[in-house]
């Protein structure tokens, strides 16, 4: 009941309204103080961030009326999320993904110049080192799923190409698995590679087309989806992430069009430009040149950087 209400509610007391009033008076004090705390910071950005983060904290257990066993229950929940956290699992990636801040923030300062490839979430199963391949290596190492072959070209807005530009690939194997989830089953660097564009920033390689998977649900991020009667499924997709001198560095998947959860991605990731098609090629000169069976599908998808 704010002050307001105690004023106009029906039968109202001067004890009621003086009580609204020492208790919103004794709301304030606290979030002030707790700001005031923070002006001593060094770091003027951290002292901007904190102190914007302790008003919405504050604004959101004022809106919401938060009792105490809700926060307890919130702080129990943040411990486990932490808890799940190993060298090979990121759950606060993993938990930010799914509540769509890792997707604000990249949609806020993502590169996004007219022209260049959009950018996307960077994704919780980037954690070890893609090995350096060879242009047309293959990153899949198992070679039970359909043979593809993704293409493209590395290039500024312009057209100009970016010879020598770093391409970091990874994705799932058609069960939905990266490498670091089935050890027992796939070999470490499964599904990923470092490539290095050639002279027209060309780049290739050999992989298989990968599955829709669902992200982790044993931890706490699966107990929150399904309490919310969410599913946890990812459209099938290979991530990217490209480099190149004098341009900034983009973050992307490449979705495979026609997919199933393309339009309710459990991590709000997908975006219409980064949908391309897989096509399905019948051809045994071209299989042959690629290294590949026949027949197989193929990508093509070029990189387009902004400059720094």
């Amino acid at each position: 009941m704010t002050t307001e209400d105690a004023v106009t509610a029906p039968g109202a007391t001067e004890a009621a309204v003086s009580a609204a009033a020492v208790s919103e008076e004794a709301v304030d004090t606290v979030t002030r103080q707790a700001v005031d705390s923070l002006s001593a910071t060094a770091d003027p950005r951290l002292r901007d961030l904190l102190t914007a983060l302790v008003r919405h904290l504050h604004a959101f257990a004022r809106e919401t009326r938060l009792t105490q066993a809700e926060w307890e229950r919130a702080v129990g929940f943040l411990a486990a999320t932490g808890q799940a956290c190993t060298d090979t699992r990121q759950e606060f990636i993993l938990l930010s993904d799914v509540l769509g801040l890792s997707m604000l923030v990249e949609t806020v300062h993502g590169h996004s110049a007219p022209g260049t490839t959009e950018s996307t979430v960077l994704g919780p199963f980037h954690l070890t080192k893609s090995p350096a391949r060879e242009l047309g290596d293959s990153i899949d190492l198992v070679g039970d799923g359909e043979p593809c072959v993704v293409s493209g070209r590395v290039r500024a807005a312009d057209g100009t190409a970016l010879p020598g530009a770093v391409v970091d690939v990874w994705q799932a194997d058609p069960h939905g698995f990266y490498d670091v989830q089935r050890p027992d089953a796939q070999p470490p660097g499964n599904g990923r590679g470092l490539f290095t564009a050639d002279t027209a920033g060309a780049f290739w390689f050999r992989t298989c087309l990968p599955g829709p998977y669902p992200i982790p649900t044993d931890g706490p991020v699966g107990t929150l989806l399904e309490a919310c009667g969410r599913h946890p499924y990812r459209p099938a997709h290979i991530h990217f992430v490209a480099k190149a001198d004098g341009h900034a560095p983009v973050t992307t998947h490449i979705f495979v069009a026609g997919g199933a959860h393309l339009d309710s991605d459990a991590v709000f990731a997908v975006k219409d430009s980064l949908v391309k098609d897989f096509i399905p090629t019948d051809d045994p000169c071209l299989a042959r040149e690629f290294g590949v069976p026949n027949p197989f599908r193929h990508a093509r998808f070029d990189l387009v950087l902004e400059r720094a």
